[in-house]
């Protein structure tokens, strides 16, 4: 493999999964929309099953082809994931505030994590769309600790950040298509 096929294969992979969480993202979204009135048990199992796929997403691109060695910032979020689902677990038996302050605080931490990740990679190519995620999910994480306090709260909110977190990816996706064929990055 040459210096120039690994970049091509890890943009390539890395593609694949933009791709995947953006389907996933969205069907989450609709799903969650269609139930986001009130805990049930669907709605519940969506919120648990939210991080875990992003849990399954940070497995995919730690073990990538073309990924020398993963960036240490995808181990940091496989813990906060899997945190943020046990929390969540907890939390869904409660209301919806407390859904909102478990889910604030992953947003929060594992956007910081996204950008970290997605600066250190901008030598691959469209990756300022994985930094302006990382830089909203922190945003969003503060906005859902905040919404938290009023006891009509709405996880609707929570379908909106999937879907603007999967256009990210889809963004991420499309212009790392280009580059996975060529081997070469865009400079973010």
């Amino acid at each position: 493999m040459t210096t120039t096929s690994a970049p091509a294969t890890t943009a390539s992979a890395l593609r694949r999964l933009y791709l995947v969480r953006f389907g996933f993202a969205l069907l989450w979204a609709v799903a969650l929309v269609l139930t986001a009135s009130s805990i049930g048990p669907v709605s519940a199992t969506l919120l648990v099953i939210y991080p875990l796929f992003d849990v399954g997403s940070a497995v995919v691109d730690a073990r990538s082809p073309g990924a020398s060695r993963p960036d240490p910032g995808l181990y940091a979020n496989i813990g906060i994931s899997l945190v943020a689902a046990v929390g969540l677990v907890f939390a869904v038996t409660s209301a919806i505030p407390e859904v909102l302050r478990v889910w604030g605080a992953w947003a929060v931490l594992a956007g910081l994590v996204q950008l970290v990740v997605a600066l250190r990679r901008r030598d691959l190519g469209g990756q300022w769309a994985m930094i302006a995620s990382g830089a909203i999910s922190t945003i969003a994480g503060t906005s859902f600790l905040l919404q938290a306090a009023d006891p009509h709260a709405s996880l609707t909110n929570l379908a909106g950040y999937a879907l603007l977190g999967g256009i990210f990816f889809l963004v991420s996706a499309l212009r790392l298509a280009p580059n996975a064929s060529r081997g070469t990055g865009e400079g973010s």
